[in-house]
């Protein structure tokens, strides 16, 4: 099956979850400056949560750029990955609305988890379509990158239940680790 209609309607949704996560910030009822002190914990996530967004949507169309075709079990495991950053919007509400409390946190991590996980079976799937000794396969070698981020996702929802800011500090290292698109399929396109 061809790719573009993948990538497309990826696309598509990755957009409409970006502009959900955005509606869902609400105005402040003042209008001095002073009224935007309570909107910083949900701005920060809403940041933070963009930017991972904005990663996925990059690193994915990497990974399509590198591949010919696609197939039924390619589709089901980009449909998983949809799945869980459509939910990036509730947990961002969420955890920006009780000031990163503690559920809410391991939540937020739970999610991103879910998303590397998703995104780890995307890559394996067009692998097997593509085959192990496809360009793809080639340019992602070991995927040490996303087994680590995979690692600190659950440290850092286990470290939300004590100290919910360091989940945080460490969801944000993970999306500086990721925002850099994938140098690694970029390297082996261009040669």
């Amino acid at each position: 099956m061809h790719k573009n209609r993948v990538e497309a309607f990826s696309d598509a949704v990755i957009a409409i979850v970006i502009t959900i996560m955005v509606l869902e910030i609400r105005k402040p009822d003042s209008t001095n400056f002073s009224s935007l002190l309570p909107l910083t914990h949900i701005a920060f996530c809403y940041v933070l949560s963009f930017i991972y967004l904005a990663i996925y949507w990059n690193n994915h169309h990497h990974l399509f750029q590198a591949v010919k075709e696609v197939n039924g079990s390619v589709l089901w495991a980009n449909i998983l990955l949809l799945f869980w950053l459509t939910l990036v919007p509730f947990v961002t509400g969420w955890a920006g609305d009780t000031y990163f409390a503690s559920v809410p946190t391991a939540c937020y991590g739970f999610i991103l988890f879910m998303a590397a996980c998703s995104y780890f079976i995307l890559t394996k799937a067009l692998i097997a379509e593509e085959g192990k000794a496809s360009f793809l396969a080639e340019a992602l070698g070991s995927d040490n990158k996303t087994k680590l981020s995979i690692a600190a996702y659950v440290l850092g929802i286990l470290l939300a239940f004590w100290l919910p800011k360091l989940s945080f500090a460490i969801y944000m290292f993970v999306a500086v680790m990721w925002f850099i698109p994938d140098s690694r399929i970029e390297k082996k396109l261009r040669s």
